[in-house]
């Protein structure tokens, strides 16, 4: 301190000055610094965004598996023009809009098309893309020239689109609800329905891939229709998304795009939509239950009749199987073996492909006709699936009767066909029957898998409710308490049989 009393006055001063300096400049870099890190904030914003790439040339994987197509370009030069970045979760497109009401995701861009009743539901940004419905039919189809001729006909579309409501508008037409594009596309090309209803550019791109084949194009532009992103209601990320896309809309990168994706100039796009605001309430959830009650019961009586067809089946061949099994000829062992492993060990929903769309597109490939329908196309799988399962549950039932009671067939003299049918295999079969209730619980609910090929039992029904109001956790909630109350009723039901079948229980009843 006193050091520094002795320094010169004007030394001090200059000391001064220079610490002064030395704090403005290192204000300076502060301020530089968080201005830096705030410019940098935005860039770092992650947003959510759902899409289902089954739907090109807008949303599909690429070669390598990556997302690629107009709406991906077109979201990431959006998130590029508004600093922020995009992560795509790839969804079922009737699954897009229970997503964003329950904010698991932030926005969607899945060619989803801007309509009142998604507007009371979702907020829309403003269009990006000018489409409309077409129909597509086989090339040898002299019958249909134009929408006022599909009445009678039988029709596919995909679940949830405006295609699905303009195809409920024909007159005693079948209308096929598919989960995708290109499965009701394909549904048209192995011969199973008359017509497809879809989105104009995604038709043509298929027929002009090559990838599919006798397929034409008879009328465009059903509709004046357009895309939107769409995101959850009062979302912060709309004016955001908003602002992306109208700079890219006004710096020619939109054109560039979509030059890239369809080799002509873009149409001038609206910045708004007018629609008719419908204030009407919404309803509780008891009422829509029991709106949606009836139509859910229809979808019970076809899950029934699945589920019982499909059982006889494979209860029925599965038996015959598992005899099989444990036959002394090698081949026949081998092949029962074989057969259990590959329905055991691949996904059921991939063998229910392979039966409806696999086995008519290779049919018509070696030069004939193969056509199945939903129904049996829907059994055949769900047979062959479970005959596997009850194959190893019969096994395993008479390999668990004690050898002494074969020894003492054969002591009365029956030969080894009447002793597997008066012997053995009734006292197996009482064993079996627990297992053989659960692989009916099973197939019971396996049964929701065939909606994939448009066939309306229980959860499929639910689906086309939930595609209408998107209420998804009433009515997905409401399908659940059926399913439950089915498997209810079948494990009492067996358990029934069991005390019936069992002689100690029937004693113990008398």
């Amino acid at each position: 301190m006193n050091e520094l009393l002795q320094v010169p006055i004007m030394q001090r001063g200059e000391m001064v000055k220079s610490g002064f300096g030395r704090l403005c400049v290192l204000i300076v870099l502060i301020c530089g610094l968080l201005a830096g890190c705030s410019g940098n904030s935005r860039p770092n914003q992650i947003l959510r965004v759902a899409t289902e790439p089954a739907f090109p040339p807008f949303e599909f994987q690429g070669k390598g598996g990556e997302l690629v197509g107009f709406s991906i370009d077109l979201m990431r030069a959006i998130a590029t023009a508004a600093h922020f970045q995009v992560e795509f979760q790839s969804l079922p497109f009737d699954g897009i809009i229970p997503a964003l009401q329950a904010k698991t995701i932030d926005g969607a861009i899945s060619s989803i098309t801007i309509t009142g009743e998604r507007a009371k539901t979702v907020s829309f940004s403003r269009p990006y893309f000018k489409a409309g419905l077409a129909i597509a039919i086989r090339a040898d189809n002299q019958n249909i020239t134009g929408f006022d001729s599909l009445q009678n006909k039988n029709i596919a579309v995909q679940i949830g689109t405006t295609g699905a409501q303009k195809a409920k508008s024909v007159s005693g037409a079948q209308v096929r609800s598919f989960d995708s594009a290109p499965l009701a596309l394909q549904e048209l090309q192995n011969g199973n329905v008359d017509a497809v209803i879809n989105d104009a550019p995604v038709t043509l791109y298929a027929i002009n891939t090559g990838n599919l084949q006798n397929i034409k194009v008879i009328q465009q532009l059903l509709t004046e229709e357009f895309y939107g992103i769409a995101t959850a209601k009062n979302s912060l990320y709309l004016s955001l998304i908003n602002q992306g896309l109208t700079k890219i809309l006004e710096n020619g990168s939109y054109q560039q795009i979509y030059q890239r994706w369809f080799k002509s100039a873009p149409p001038i796009l609206p910045e708004t939509l007018p629609f008719i605001k419908n204030n009407t309430a919404r309803l509780n959830s008891f009422t829509v239950f029991w709106q949606s009650l009836p139509t859910l019961l229809n979808g019970v009586l076809v899950t029934l009749q699945l589920a019982f067809i499909s059982g006889i089946c494979g209860l029925t061949s599965g038996s015959l199987i598992g005899i099989i099994r444990l036959s002394k000829i090698k081949p026949l062992r081998f092949l029962a073996r074989a057969y259990i492993d590959f329905f055991r060990g691949t996904p059921l929903l991939v063998q229910i492909f392979m039966i409806y769309f696999g086995l008519p597109a290779v049919s018509q490939e070696l030069g004939f006709t193969l056509t199945l329908n939903r129904l049996a196309a829907g059994v055949i799988a769900l047979s062959l699936n479970s005959a596997a399962y009850i194959a190893e549950i019969v096994r395993g039932g008479i390999q668990s009767i004690e050898n002494g009671q074969s020894e003492a067939a054969k002591s009365l003299g029956l030969n080894p066909v009447q002793t597997m049918t008066y012997v053995i295999f009734p006292q197996a079969f009482r064993r079996m029957i627990p297992p053989l209730g659960n692989e009916f619980i099973s197939l019971l609910k396996d049964t929701s898998l065939v909606a994939v090929i448009g066939f309306e039992e229980l959860f499929r029904k639910g689906q086309l409710i939930v595609s209408e109001n998107y209420r998804a956790f009433e009515i997905y909630a409401a399908v659940a308490v059926i399913y439950l109350c089915l498997t209810l009723i079948s494990s009492q039901l067996f358990s029934r049989l069991e005390i019936w079948m069992n002689p100690i229980s029937k004693e113990n009843v008398k």
